[in-house]
């Protein structure tokens, strides 16, 4: 069985309490359980453990339909680790796993990553036809030898924190909204390809990204945002869109990064993105789209200087 022998890898060296889910996103509302898990393990000398997926389970439960990760398997475990879990074990959603009961699938985390706590939301289900929830899985706890404690969601502007919440702001472009639920600015991830060219001779020259196709993107539009070059930030404007002024079609993700020239070409780049600027839109010739580069360049400046500057205030 796949499932068996992905948990096996882990074998931890004293008992566990665990959370079970996507976690895409990693957002707020997660910190907040994860919060709660490394206090109970904490109290209790457990490892504090994350059981999430390869892949989101509706691609296997409703494959016709398409959701666009925030953050892929990398990034994500990153960002687990970067919350203090001691134990991540990435789990392929499969047909073979969708058949198991919650109670196979909890004797499975007993057996192989030596669970005593289970750590969940309101909302979680486990198992086949989402049988293990908050209300079947005490009795279970009970039986097996395993506690459980439920964490409320975390509401921030009267509105429950969730990866859907997250994905809807991006497609309206509230970049400011998932930064507020995220706590921390949106990022992409993608290797510079060839592009048409056409920023050399506008005088703004960018990188192109390839970007993976199941990757959320915020709405179609110019925004500002700092670029990851060596670890190193640069502040630059960042074009999401089908560039109308040249008839294109395809949509892209390119990079102007102010000052700076230096060829990149099949490196990998972060983008953070910071704050929308305005629509894509189609202009009547070159030079037209050239003056309102050079203005989205002035306001990416002021935008970033100003957040420098605030930054550095609440350091002090």
């Amino acid at each position: 069985m796949q499932i068996e022998a992905e948990l096996a890898r882990l074998s931890p060296d004293r008992d566990t309490i665990l959370t079970v889910g996507v976690f895409d996103g990693v957002h707020l509302g997660h910190k907040y359980l994860l919060s709660q898990l490394r206090e109970r393990a904490k109290e209790e000398g457990w490892m504090s453990g994350v059981v999430t997926f390869r892949q989101h389970p509706q691609a296997v439960l409703s494959p016709q339909t398409t959701l666009p990760y925030l953050t892929d398997l990398a990034h994500r475990t990153r960002l687990l680790e970067d919350e203090g879990i001691e134990a991540i074990v990435a789990l392929s959603f499969t047909d073979e796993l969708v058949k198991l009961s919650y109670r196979q699938f909890a004797s499975l985390l007993k057996k192989y990553l030596r669970m005593r706590g289970l750590v969940i939301g309101p909302d979680f289900a486990l198992g086949k036809n989402r049988e293990g929830d908050a209300e079947t899985l005490p009795a279970l706890g009970q039986e097996m030898g395993f506690s459980l404690t439920v964490i409320p969601p975390l509401v921030i502007d009267g509105e429950v924190v969730s990866s859907t919440a997250i994905r809807d702001a991006l497609t309206k472009g509230d970049i400011k909204k998932v930064a507020k639920m995220t706590g921390r600015p949106f990022s992409l991830k993608g290797r510079v390809i060839p592009g048409a060219g056409r920023g050399i001779t506008l005088g703004f020259p960018t990188a192109n990204l390839e970007i993976n196709p199941e990757q959320a993107l915020p709405a179609d539009g110019v925004y500002a945002s700092r670029v990851y070059i060596e670890s190193k930030a640069r502040p630059s404007v960042t074009n999401i869109g089908q560039r109308p002024t040249f008839g294109s079609s395809q949509k892209t993700v390119e990079v102007y990064i102010l000052d700076y020239s230096q060829d990149l070409y099949q490196k990998e780049l972060r983008i953070d993105i910071i704050e929308r600027l305005r629509d894509e839109k189609r202009f009547s010739d070159a030079e037209a789209l050239k003056k309102q580069i050079a203005e989205d360049v002035k306001q990416v400046k002021a935008i970033l200087n100003s957040q420098n500057r605030s930054q550095v205030g609440v350091k002090r």
